[in-house]
């Protein structure tokens, strides 16, 4: 069976519409078929910028708030977000039970592999792969982390100079848009998938903080989901509608996307 994570989180987001996400998180997990959602009573303040990372000090409560949520549940989960770094608490979780074992096959327009030093604003979402790899602040660097030969970027376009130095010193495998689909090349279970939604082509899927051009049609990526065996969770991050429009379209594209997931 499998348990909706709700993490209505926004503040790893610096973009003027992160407050979206709170109502783009609970939007999405509606769509997830699952036999429940359980919903993380996340903190809703601003909080403040320390050691160059925007709002840590809320991140790290609500950090908190979602590994002792986790920890109560016994199925499948998919979490859905939220910014990325919602994402931390369970893939550690995957981590811990799964070992080295453990992909973690990250789709996202973005690396998210920024430092506080290359990244002004300070969004920590940009900063997720980071610390899951081991590089991050205390209370949001899981205690195992992850190597980089268990991790495979997909859909990544932005180009970002230092983040595309972060990926050729780590050895990090990067696929893009183009050849999206060689990122399941000897990708063997047990498989944590994470969608960031601004990976798919922004003209037929515009509701993120971030979008990219040119980016993966939306049954392209819901082909490839289907493609993976052995997926052991999975999170839908990023979706930032407006709060009084529902988009009947994007809400197919998660629809269908959630319940390739948790097939």
């Amino acid at each position: 069976m499998t348990t909706v994570l709700c993490v209505p989180q926004w503040q790893g987001s610096a973009s003027p519409k992160a407050s979206q996400l709170m109502v783009g998180a609970r939007r999405a997990a509606t769509l997830v078929p699952a036999a429940e959602v359980v919903t993380v009573p996340v903190l809703e303040t601003s909080g403040e910028k320390i050691a160059g990372i925007r709002a840590l000090d809320v991140l790290v409560q609500n950090q908190r708030l979602t590994q002792k949520t986790l920890a109560g549940i016994d199925d499948q989960v998919i979490t859905v977000g939220g910014d990325c770094s919602v994402d931390i608490a369970p893939i550690a979780a995957a981590r811990a039970r799964y070992g080295d074992a453990l992909r973690v096959l990250w789709i996202d327009a973005h690396p998210d592999v920024y430092s506080p030093q290359t990244l002004p604003s300070g969004a920590f979402h940009g900063m997720v792969v980071r610390a899951l790899l081991g590089d991050g602040p205390a209370g949001l660097t899981p205690d195992q982390p992850l190597t980089p030969q268990q991790v495979i970027i997909a859909g990544e376009r932005a180009n970002v100079p230092s983040e595309h130095a972060f990926l050729a010193k780590t050895g990090l495998r990067r696929h893009g848009v183009d050849d999206l689909d060689r990122a399941l090349d000897d990708l063997r279970g047990p498989v944590y998938v994470h969608i960031d939604l601004d990976v798919l082509e922004p003209t037929v899927f515009g509701s993120t903080c971030y979008p990219e051009p040119n980016g993966v049609q939306p049954q392209h990526l819901i082909d490839l989901v289907t493609h993976i065996d052995d997926i052991v969770g999975a999170a839908i991050t990023e979706h930032a509608p407006a709060d009084d429009v529902v988009d009947a379209g994007e809400s197919e594209v998660i629809r269908r996307l959630a319940a390739a997931l948790a097939r």
